[in-house]
């Protein structure tokens, strides 16, 4: 069987100078892992230093010339833009260009459908694409090509448009009602926990900071099977489905230990609509480890678009304990500012006493 070939990909940014959310160079690397995270190879770089984003489409028309001439060179099979282009950006894009246009939102959106697993990790991912898609049903739909079924294909009528919308809108119906009952059917569960009693810790953080590593390590210390419960690696976005197991305390204790997805700057607004149901249930654990890669350069922005999203979602500041993973990875074992446990979820280091700060945190709830 011939394997699949592998899409090459051009990426493109704009430097706005002002951009709070990240430095560029940060941003064209993350876009870089995203890319690689999907299965495609990044083959050339353009960023445009820009007082803001153009209107029309994203980069100005010099650097589009130029980006035109690198296309025609590298033949790309797609060109990725580093910010949620608007319906008429990826329309004049993709007619300019003539070679499939997307954007870090559908990048996201694509590396999501390939991980989901579970009935509702795959409903939530369909309902963020739909939504996301809608609205772009106008252009030419090289963007929207690998849902297939000739929703915004090249050279679609009005007609076909319209019955291409009715059916997306039907569809968005459907899969709301669907996942209403999954959610429900998880509501119940929840409570059937809280009435046995049971305590609950999620672990939270941006996107590859070693979470699943750190579920693995305490599954094997704590849970009866004592083998890898998820799969980890730097891959981002690794973890999409929640996964929950019963795992022991050194005491014998019984908790509930719960691996969520990771966090990202921008993350799409689709896609956390519609995961909101799923990160409101784990940021309503007892307990929330917000696991940080200290040895990223960038940990500081990191950790403050994960308190922002925390925050956003009505979190407890006060049932959050940060925790310095990837200590095996640097020499500075302090973060000034920040106050939290210092471990390596790999080496295994300071896992005994992150086991022990647990039980002293549900011991004192207990007194209360």
């Amino acid at each position: 069987m011939q394997a699949e070939k592998t899409e090459r990909a051009i990426l493109v940014g704009a430097d706005l100078g002002r951009r709070a959310d990240a430095n560029i160079n940060d941003s064209m690397e993350e876009l870089k892992g995203l890319t690689e995270a999907a299965g495609a190879e990044v083959i050339a770089t353009l960023v445009q230093a820009r007082e803001r984003i153009h209107n029309a489409t994203y980069i100005g028309s010099g650097k589009l010339q130029e980006l035109k001439h690198l296309a025609a060179e590298l033949e790309p099979d797609l060109i990725i833009f580093d910010r949620e282009l608007s319906p008429v950006q990826l329309r004049n894009l993709e007619e300019e260009l003539d070679f499939k246009v997307i954007d870090r939102t559908m990048l996201i959106l694509d590396i999501f459908s390939q991980r989901a697993r579970s009935n509702e990790g795959k409903l939530q991912v369909e309902l963020a694409m739909l939504e996301y898609r809608l609205p772009r049903l106008t252009g030419k739909g090289a963007a929207m090509s690998r849902l297939g079924a000739g929703i915004g294909t090249r050279g679609a009528g009005e007609q076909k448009l319209e019955l291409d919308r009715r059916y997306i809108r039907k569809r968005i119906q459907d899969v709301k009602k669907k996942l209403d009952k999954v959610q429900n059917t998880r509501s119940l569960q929840r409570k059937q926990r809280q009435r046995a009693g049971m305590k609950i810790v999620s672990l939270v953080g941006y996107t590859n900071a070693g979470k699943s590593t750190l579920f693995n390590t305490i599954c094997q210390s704590g849970h009866r099977s004592g083998t890898l419960q998820v799969e980890a690696d730097d891959r981002l976005f690794q973890t999409l489905d929640t996964t929950i197991r019963k795992v022991y305390l050194p005491s014998h204790r019984e908790i509930l230990l719960t691996d969520t997805v990771g966090f990202i700057q921008n993350l799409p607004h689709h896609l956390m609509a519609a995961f909101r149901s799923t990160l409101e249930e784990a940021v309503d654990a007892d307990l929330l480890l917000h696991v940080v890669d200290m040895s990223d350069p960038n940990v500081f922005d990191k950790i403050a678009v994960v308190e922002d999203v925390l925050k956003d979602l009505g979190a407890d500041e006060e049932r959050i304990l940060t925790i310095f993973n990837k200590a095996d990875r640097t020499d500075d074992q302090t973060l000034p500012g920040k106050r939290g446990l210092v471990i390596s979820a790999l080496t295994g280091q300071g896992i005994e006493v992150l086991l022990q700060r647990l039980e002293l945190l549900f011991d004192q709830h207990n007194d209360r």
